[in-house]
């Protein structure tokens, strides 16, 4: 049953649902005015921020019970105030800061980020949201909530069991032989996504990139945003050059040259960094990648 009266969430200040869900983590956030609608680990969410916090509607199953979920989800655990003290090591990053106080990593679950990300592969951010649609309406189950209907995201025994070609239908082209692949492992238990949570942060690296198709950075983005590894530094085009014209003039380094140089730089929550830069240059269009840009 659809619960019509709204739940409100406080959230530990500074909070910015907008900044948030808007910042490239998460892909299957819809806007409505001041309304987002997603999906999250099988309940259809409406959600939008106001001065006291979080009012969200939800089904199938009552905002009162989601409130662990989505206190996990949005990291509510996470101390910003901290945060911002570590990481706030140039103008650059404080300026971010001072633009986007709230923006928050989010805790994502982990199968769904991978699929994401592995269709991130030479694509753009409105390509993997229809994506990840297109995947969940052909293999997920129907939730209606308000007279909205969105589809759970499917599990990854459901998308082994359809196989390469099902996911070729659905316009992922080659990215189908490598989600296909990541289905049938996570499906099989060899890889146990959990497992890596609880993993120090290159051993789970390694693991991730021993799947073909997932390089460095499909695995950093995986690690920082459902896996709790806040020291993974995703490094795609846009914030590789950032750092080689703001912080090493001009100097190119390798991808796992750039992780090393983050860690000692920003330390263990280089991830928070690398995510100010790139909402934040993406947004005011900083350099010569603009809103569409690739996100690999």
């Amino acid at each position: 049953m659809v619960v019509t009266r709204p739940m409100k969430l406080r959230v530990p200040p500074p909070f910015d649902l907008p900044a948030t869900l808007e910042s490239g983590q998460a892909h299957r956030w819809q806007r409505e005015g001041q309304w987002y609608w997603g999906v999250v680990r099988g309940n259809v969410i409406k959600v939008r921020q106001d001065l006291f916090g979080l009012e969200i509607y939800s089904a199938p199953e009552p905002p009162e019970q989601l409130v662990e979920m989505l206190s996990s989800y949005f990291r509510l655990d996470d101390d910003l105030t901290a945060i911002y003290q570590e990481i706030n090591r140039d103008p650059r990053i404080a300026a971010m800061i001072d633009k986007y106080p709230g923006l928050r990593l989010l805790r994502q679950e982990p199968w769904e980020c991978l699929v994401a990300f592995i269709c991130s592969a030479t694509s753009n951010i409105p390509r993997i949201a229809s994506n990840m649609e297109s995947i969940a309406e052909a293999f997920g189950e129907p939730v209606t909530l308000h007279g909205h209907t969105r589809c759970t995201f499917p599990p990854a025994q459901r998308v082994a069991a359809a196989g390469e070609q099902a996911l070729r239908d659905l316009g992922l082209g080659f990215r189908a032989k490598y989600l296909a692949h990541a289905a049938i492992q996570v499906a099989e238990g060899v890889l146990d996504l959990e497992e890596l949570r609880r993993t120090p942060y290159w051993d789970a690296k390694a693991r991730l990139t021993e799947l073909p198709g997932i390089g460095a950075k499909i695995a950093d983005c995986v690690l920082v945003f459902s896996l709790d590894k806040l020291e993974a530094f995703p490094i795609d085009r846009w914030v590789s050059r950032a750092v080689q014209e703001w912080y090493l003039n001009g100097k190119k380094m390798s991808y796992l040259e750039t992780v090393e140089w983050a860690h000692g730089y920003f330390g263990r929550y280089a991830g928070y960094a690398q995510q100010y830069l790139f909402h934040g240059g993406r947004l005011g269009k900083v350099g010569r990648v603009g809103t569409e840009q690739a996100a690999d």
